[in-house]
């Protein structure tokens, strides 16, 4: 092998190492979000809310998320990606304990606040690595890499499931789930790839107006970002209070929907290489409203169960499809994508908080009568994304709803 031939072969080497590495932080994100969902009810009980001051208090995360994203590219660009994800994921892990230790509406806002902080910064640099080894390879990975953080989630809201049966205290928990997810995060990010900013290179922009061409394929954006907000926060609370089921299988209703979406997001590609976007989300769309309809109907936990996985089923691939229809709808294909994820994390913002001050007013089924609503709209609008047929590499973008930065080596 000649010296030319063995750098490429040890760079191409060290691509896949970082490939699995992003893929492991990834997992390490999502677990987090699974291991606080399963646990909702959990914190609700103990802080003392009624469902509309938990809807309020669970828009603190994405408002968190919404202010402190801008930091982590200034973060990337000063310490370097490797350095800045270690910190920002072991921000993250570690901020899991927060919500189970407020005993208040005012402090559970404030802890709430700080975990979306440290998710949203976090998202993005991992969103940023996961960008640039797609770009070295050549080829499509991030829809597996959304797949990654699913099954994180699964794995989380498992363990958190297995924790409420057992009527495990949150605290306790939190607090063992934190530590080694922390660990298992400080290991993963040291095969990630070490990018550096020049020095003199200027911090990526803080926020770009979307474009009239993305409102229409934002639109069908925050429809499935609506459902899978609502699904994950509720869900467990849900078959709690209207199905009168245990703890243990209120939580495991978090964990259903949280495997169809794992499932449909790692075959999400194959899927649409072979049925094109519009088909795709149309049947998804056609999937999630029989779930939110089996969710509002249901008799009993095991069909609210099922709706729930439908639910998961028809969304799942559906915002990373809008990125890619946004890319390809006018001159500048990164303010397009830029404006798709405003409005997407925009949804992802009300949600939570729009399903509880309808339960209040009204009931929690009233709300997922809302989500059901929102899923047929994926099949209207599904028309939207025709663009997004053809496969394209997708910059700038984080999970569901989240811009990332980019940083250059």
């Amino acid at each position: 092998m000649t010296t030319d031939s063995a750098e490429t072969a040890f760079g191409a080497e060290q691509v896949r190492r970082a490939r699995f590495a992003v893929a492991a932080v990834f997992t390490v994100h999502g677990a987090v979000t699974g291991s606080f969902a399963t646990r909702v009810p959990w914190i609700q009980d103990h802080a003392g809310l009624s469902a509309g001051q938990l809807g309020l208090a669970l828009a603190f995360p994405a408002i968190g998320a919404s202010l402190a994203m801008p930091l982590a590219g200034a973060i990337s660009h000063r310490f370097g990606a490797r350095t800045a994800l270690r910190g920002l994921l072991a921000l993250w892990t570690l901020a899991l304990v927060l919500p189970a230790l407020a005993p208040n509406l005012l402090t559970l806002c404030a802890a709430l606040l700080v975990y979306g902080a440290s998710a949203g910064m976090s998202d993005v640099a991992m969103n940023a690595l996961g960008v640039e080894v797609e770009n070295r390879l050549g080829r499509s990975i991030m829809s597996g890499l959304h797949g990654m953080w699913s099954v994180g989630a699964l794995i989380g809201s498992a363990a958190g499931t297995v924790a409420a049966h057992l009527g495990t205290d949150a605290r306790l928990h939190h607090t063992v789930a934190a530590l080694a997810l922390t660990v298992l995060g400080l290991i993963a990010c040291q095969g990630v790839l070490d990018l550096r900013s020049e020095p003199d290179e200027e911090p990526p922009p803080r926020f770009t107006l979307p474009p009239r061409s993305a409102l229409v394929i934002g639109a069908v954006g925050f429809c499935a970002v609506f459902a899978e907000g609502a699904s994950l926060d509720w869900s467990a609370v849900y078959l709690r209070d209207i199905m009168d089921s245990s703890a243990g299988l209120a939580a495991a209703s978090t964990t259903a929907f949280a495997l169809t979406m794992a499932v449909a997001r790692i075959a999400g590609d194959r899927v649409v290489d072979r049925f094109g976007a519009v088909r795709t989300v149309r049947v998804g769309g056609a999937l999630a409203t029989a779930g939110g309809l089996l969710v509002v109907t249901s008799p009993n936990s095991a069909l609210a169960m099922c709706g729930f996985g439908l639910l998961g089923l028809g969304v799942a691939v559906v915002v990373p499809l809008a990125f890619a229809a946004a890319g390809h709808s006018g001159p500048n294909p990164s303010q397009a994508i830029a404006g798709v994820a405003t409005i997407t994390y925009t949804s992802g913002l009300i949600a939570p908080s729009a399903i509880g001050s309808l339960a209040e007013a009204t009931s929690l089924i009233v709300s997922f009568g809302l989500v059901t609503v929102l899923a047929f709209g994926l099949v209207l609008g599904a028309g939207v994304l025709r663009a997004g047929d053809r496969r394209v590499a997708v910059k700038g973008v984080g999970t569901p709803g989240t811009a990332a930065a980019e940083p250059r080596a």
